[in-house]
């Protein structure tokens, strides 16, 4: 499955917060570019979180991290500044442009804009690059919280609603086009089985699929099946072993009634899931004893290992 996504141009992975995101979208970026080729990951998250899990420093241009791996920040106003550098290449007149108080005001005051403007550095850099070709076999787009994710994703339908055959308006049809062909661009929706997070997780799906954005794959995050049933649990509890300690029987007990509580909350969440998401769902384990480079690096070799894929019928 993994495979699959990366045979597009752009990823973009989106969730409730605290869902791991982040470090998904960290690991993603790191196997393309050993299995695809260059990579660039992206993050709208001024503090870089995702380039420190990569071995790098926050940077609104792309930054090596290895030879086939760079990553960037991508903020509206400052896109919007260097596509001015494009179409205005006298630079007195730009920066005449970009010091005025006029301008400062109607990128403050534009409703949109900056959401527009990270979308169209993501198309630039997927489909056009500085020098007419693409730099990047794959982007991975480590896109903000849901709520704010899907108004990035809004944008370019309504920008071209509004500005029609303008510069503008073609400018976010082609972003809408990019975002709505499963060939080229592949939104993943990253989860736990946790019910707020589920319960987001539907609902950014159905207002994807009223956008008319297909959602490729859910990743369902954190989920730790039982190896183990209640009836073993019984007899674990009867056996002759734990005669007489009773207090390791109970605790023990304790514990492994937890571990089904998970495993049945997981199989909820992926009913859930199943119901209404027309796609495969990727469940991951919960990796708890590792934290930062180290649980990228460990959710990379999950990947790495195809984790089984429940597919929706």
């Amino acid at each position: 499955m993994l495979d699959q996504l990366l045979r597009r141009r752009v990823l973009i992975l989106l969730g409730k917060g605290g869902v791991g995101k982040t470090t998904l979208s960290a690991a993603v970026a790191w196997l393309a570019s050993r299995r695809k080729g260059p990579a660039l990951a992206m993050e709208a998250d001024e503090r870089a979180p995702l380039a420190a899990l990569l071995g790098s420093r926050a940077s609104y241009s792309p930054v090596a991290v290895s030879a086939e791996l760079s990553a960037m920040v991508v903020e509206g106003s400052r896109a919007l500044e260097e596509y001015l550098r494009l179409v205005i290449p006298a630079p007195r007149i730009f920066h005449a442009v970009a010091s005025s108080k006029l301008y400062q005001y109607f990128v403050q005051a534009a409703p949109g804009l900056r959401e527009l403007m990270v979308l169209g550095k993501i198309y630039y850099e997927a489909a056009i690059g500085h020098d007419g070709r693409p730099r990047w076999d794959l982007i991975v787009f480590d896109a903000p919280s849901s709520g704010h994710a899907l108004n990035l994703l809004r944008m370019p339908f309504a920008a071209r609603d509004t500005f029609g055959e303008s510069l503008v308006g073609r400018e976010a049809a082609n972003i809408g086009a990019l975002l709505r062909d499963p060939h080229r661009c592949a939104v993943v929706a990253v989860t736990t089985p946790e019910a707020l997070a589920i319960a987001e997780t539907l609902e950014t799906a159905a207002e994807l699929a009223r956008l008319g954005i297909p959602l490729a794959a859910v990743f369902l995050n954190r989920h730790n099946p039982a190896g183990f049933t209640a009836a073993d649990l019984t007899r674990l509890k009867n056996s002759s072993a734990m005669r007489g300690r009773r207090a390791n029987a109970d605790y023990l007990c304790a514990v492994a009634a937890a571990g089904l509580a998970e495993d049945a909350r997981s199989r909820r969440a992926v009913r859930q899931l199943q119901s209404k998401i027309p796609c495969p769902i990727i469940r991951l384990g919960d990796f708890n004893d590792f934290s930062g480079a180290a649980l990228m690096a460990r959710v990379a070799a999950e990947l790495s290992n195809e984790p089984r894929a429940w597919v929706a019928r």
